[in-house]
């Protein structure tokens, strides 16, 4: 662990890339392992489309409340880890595949959530937003203001990511010195292409298993991120 700690030494300004790795410790699963959602349930991707949402928004709803949302998810480790190192360098900012919210849980306050949230929901109909707890989890949530269907602010299948995110995660990643990914495979795109645009010399991959980006990282570490985070504390 040498090595990654002096390049968190030397760093000043750090971009976490994360994926649901980070979030596995909390208790919530993976989705692309081989225990992971989406070889579980083969019908995953379907259900979890726009198109599918709008035709059968009650077997949406009942997938969604039992695989996609984890109310009593606690930041773990690797979250609070994360968002102690605002305390220790410039400028820290989160770039999360995830919709768990636990980054700011923990107490991150830049965060970019590529994929959206689970907290957060939207009024199809009206437009009128609404957070998780003003919804009864298991019942398809329809607005009291004018009876729409309420839609979670997560980007499903067939959805493109927002463009203000996109663009602001692009430019922290060209602007920061430490580039740091952990818990993801970055096979998903269009996310995981957003990594090329880093030039600097400090890419550190953290995960358990081997990534596509491998090669052009300047440390790769194949462990537990829990595991990683206790080494560096010895």
């Amino acid at each position: 662990m040498s090595i990654l700690k002096q390049a968190l030494d030397n760093a000043k300004d750090i971009v976490f890339f994360t994926g649901a790795g980070i979030s596995v410790p909390s208790g919530i699963p993976d989705f692309r392992s081989n225990t992971g959602l989406y070889n579980q349930n083969k019908s995953a991707e379907r259900i979890l489309s726009h198109s599918f949402f709008e035709a059968y928004p009650q077997d949406f709803y009942d997938f969604y409340w039992k695989h996609m949302v984890y109310p009593d998810a606690k930041p773990n480790k690797a979250h609070q880890w994360i968002a102690d190192c605002q305390n220790h360098y410039d400028r820290v900012t989160v770039i999360t595949q995830n919709i768990d919210g636990l980054h700011q849980a923990a107490g991150n306050k830049e965060v970019i959530e590529l994929h959206g949230s689970t907290s957060r929901y939207t009024c199809t109909h009206c437009g009128t937003d609404y957070g998780l707890n003003d919804l009864t989890i298991g019942n398809v949530p329809y607005c009291p203001l004018c009876h729409g269907l309420i839609k979670p602010n997560v980007v499903l299948y067939e959805e493109p990511l927002n463009e203000y995110d996109i663009d602001s995660a692009i430019y922290r990643i060209r602007q920061c010195d430490t580039l740091i990914v952990i818990g993801t495979s970055l096979n998903v795109y269009p996310a995981a292409g957003y990594i090329p645009y880093y030039k600097g010399s400090n890419l550190i991959i953290i995960n358990k298993t081997e990534t596509d980006f491998d090669d052009m990282a300047d440390i790769v570490i194949h462990d537990d991120i829990i595991h990683v985070i206790e080494s560096l504390n010895q």
